[in-house]
């Protein structure tokens, strides 16, 4: 399907805090892009938790929440009553990992935005940090809220997505090469929307004197290496 140069590109993502950079390149790659609130939370995903680089390798940080039903909404999950506490450990431990980092100065801010941002609200939570992200990097794509779009809510994977593209007239559907499998190239087709893969590149750059640890949280790559370089690894992916 060939489109023009003035097609709507549009990608659906679930939130995940202060994700990998991969996230932020499908992001990018975007003219909108749609945030799930309304879909059951993954209890084993990572919408809550990621890693960082301490000591040379890979460690898991988590956003604690309170005990609820597995089978609750993204938003309906809240932050546990200990977070506040909590949080200012997992500040601790970033500011511990990174405070030799190259953009420690200018990114620590950042991120405590992220963290000290009053709302207990998972998804409300998660959400607020994608923007902070956002605004550091320059990104301007429009981040629309899955629940508050014009559409059947009931509808379920692909049917739902490409009710989403036809609700906000969008013609070229991009998704996370992960998601490959689940998509069938004719049911876009039929519907006038071309469906498309970001296929990253590998981003390699200089963390410590160690291995390169790959797919860390953003905060890595935004310690690691100036808003500029950033901006070009944000283009080093292609559609396929």
């Amino acid at each position: 399907m060939e489109l023009g140069a003035n097609s709507m590109k549009l990608a659906i993502m679930q939130p995940y805090f202060l994700p990998y950079i991969g996230y932020f390149q499908l992001l990018n790659a975007v003219d909108e892009f749609v945030v799930y609130d309304n879909i059951e939370f993954t209890k084993r995903g990572w919408i809550q938790r990621n890693r960082i680089l301490v000591n040379g390798t890979d460690s898991m940080f988590s956003l604690p929440l309170k005990k609820a039903s597995d089978y609750l909404d993204i938003r309906d999950r809240q932050l546990s009553d200990s977070f506040r506490l909590e949080r200012t450990k997992l500040l601790r431990r970033i500011e511990a990992a990174y405070s030799k980092s190259p953009y420690f100065a200018s990114v620590m801010p950042v991120i405590e935005q992220c963290f000290n941002y009053e709302n207990t609200n998972l998804f409300g939570f998660i959400h607020k940090s994608l923007l902070v992200v956002c605004k550091y990097f320059g990104i301007t794509t429009r981040i629309k809220i899955s629940s508050g779009l014009v559409s059947d809510h009931d509808l379920k994977g692909q049917d739902r997505v490409i009710a989403i593209c036809q609700g906000l007239s969008a013609d070229h559907y991009i998704n996370a090469i992960g998601g490959r499998g689940l998509y069938n190239n004719k049911a876009f087709a039929e519907k006038g929307i071309q469906l498309s893969f970001i296929k990253s590149e590998p981003i390699v750059y200089q963390q410590v004197d160690n291995e390169f640890v790959p797919s860390l949280s953003i905060i890595d790559v935004m310690m690691f290496n100036h808003v500029k370089r950033i901006h070009e690894y944000l283009e080093l992916y292609e559609l396929v």
